[in-house]
């Protein structure tokens, strides 16, 4: 009988021991938190349909600790790199204006005969020998000189002087060059023009190094004596000299010096 009662109470505890158990089980599986498979996104709940989430709001999966970019962040690498480009532009500017024009400067043009020169010549002004030689012909607009070449008697708006071929010819003053042209009688030539209407003029040249529109100081270059036109082929190798005011040929031995 003793027996039977101990069986019995030795079920009851293990079956209370069973329910207490499956009870503890219980309670745990309550109390875990299963993980949100979704992105948390703060303050969402004020949210509407079509509304744009602000990039401050946005988190990426895995790193909840993401701190938003500060917009003086963002500023002021957008100004590296608008700094960065202004710098490549210039470098390139730079480079490419480093590299003088091939057409820039006109051939027989230099620094000074660039410049612009005040013309202001005058009755008073002197004016160099173009060439250094002896006056073959004389200036004669009032009366009629001699012409070996043409045999015949004519008049002489300028001078003929005696020069070597291929000796420099220079400029006789100050001045722009208003023309570089040919003609049958005086060869290649120059125009000057001195200011206060006067000008001057150089024939039979050759190699010529003045350019239409450049200013040339007094005793550069202009070119070289070329061989005699036909007009002059008994005088000989000469520069033809001429000086004009208001158009009209004036001595050019009232202002030689």
């Amino acid at each position: 009988m003793f027996k039977d009662k101990l069986f019995l109470v030795m079920l009851v505890l293990g079956l209370l021991t069973i329910v207490a158990a499956a009870g503890v089980v219980t309670m745990k599986r309550g109390d875990g938190q299963e993980q949100n498979p979704y992105v948390d996104m703060q303050g969402q709940e004020n949210l509407l349909a079509g509304d744009t989430i602000p990039e401050s709001k946005v988190s990426v999966a895995g790193e909840s600790n993401a701190q938003p970019v500060p917009e003086q962040t963002k500023e002021k690498v957008a100004k590296q790199g608008t700094n960065q480009d202004t710098v490549v532009q210039e470098k390139i500017n730079q480079t490419a204006g480093s590299k003088p024009s091939e057409d820039a400067q006109a051939v027989g043009t230099g620094v000074d005969s660039a410049k612009a020169l005040v013309l202001d010549f005058s009755d008073t002004s002197r004016v160099s020998w173009p060439v250094m030689g002896n006056v073959v012909l004389d200036y004669s607009m009032d009366s009629t000189i001699y012409f070996p070449t043409l045999d015949q008697y004519k008049c002489n708006p300028g001078l003929v002087i005696q020069g070597e071929v291929s000796s420099p010819v220079y400029a006789p003053a100050n001045g722009r060059v208003t023309q570089v042209g040919v003609n049958e009688e005086i060869g290649n030539y120059v125009t000057l023009e001195l200011g206060n209407e006067y000008t001057a003029i150089c024939g039979q040249l050759k190699e010529v190094t003045a350019v239409e529109g450049e200013y040339l100081e007094k005793g550069q270059l202009l070119g070289y004596v070329a061989e005699p036109t036909k007009y002059y082929t008994i005088e000989g190798s000469n520069v033809y000299f001429q000086m004009n005011y208001h158009g009209a040929a004036i001595d050019p031995l009232d202002y030689l010096e």
